[in-house]
């Protein structure tokens, strides 16, 4: 989990995070809003990492955040059945012949964003779930300004859900 100030550190993570997956031969799911699907595909095209190849593999499956939320909330929530069977289906998608998979989401940040810390950690509680049940590894990020409310407190409760944090 990183805490960003500058969204072009958090792109650099980003980048950094899907291509040693895709350069390891693992799938890499990203679940991000439209603008940061569509800067992480021109800067992994400038290191000469082309997606046509992976998503036709499903080594390369990027998903739009709000979209993909709207595939499992109920009345503001995240639903634990509806989440578990949205990740499900993407892990079997990205498995193929037992792949490591990888996968990146924006969504708690949206959450947050969006004021509803309630499902912010609803939903940090099921990823993480599904990350100790399925094996992969899991990367998100939350932007610093999104903490002007009891930012410290808010901070470290998010940090103490996450095996790694990094304040950039």
């Amino acid at each position: 989990m990183q805490i960003y100030t500058r969204e072009a550190v958090f792109l650099d993570s980003l980048e950094g995070f899907v291509s040693g997956g895709l350069l390891a031969g693992e799938a890499v799911i990203v679940i991000a809003t439209a603008h940061h699907r569509q800067e992480l595909q021109d800067r992994l095209a400038r290191r000469g990492i082309f997606l046509v190849e992976p998503r036709a593999q499903s080594r390369y499956i990027d998903l739009d955040a709000d979209e993909t939320l709207a595939l499992f909330m109920v009345d503001g929530l995240p639903d634990a059945g509806r989440f578990s069977s949205v990740v499900s289906d993407l892990m079997t998608r990205a498995r193929g012949a037992d792949r490591k998979v990888r996968a990146f989401g924006e969504m708690v940040a949206i959450l947050w964003a969006r004021g509803n810390e309630i499902a912010t950690f609803e939903l940090e509680k099921l990823w993480h779930g599904e990350c100790e049940a399925r094996g992969f590894s899991l990367f998100c990020a939350y932007p610093r300004n999104g903490f002007s409310r009891d930012g410290d407190a808010a901070i470290e409760r998010i940090c103490s859900s996450h095996s790694q944090s990094l304040l950039a």
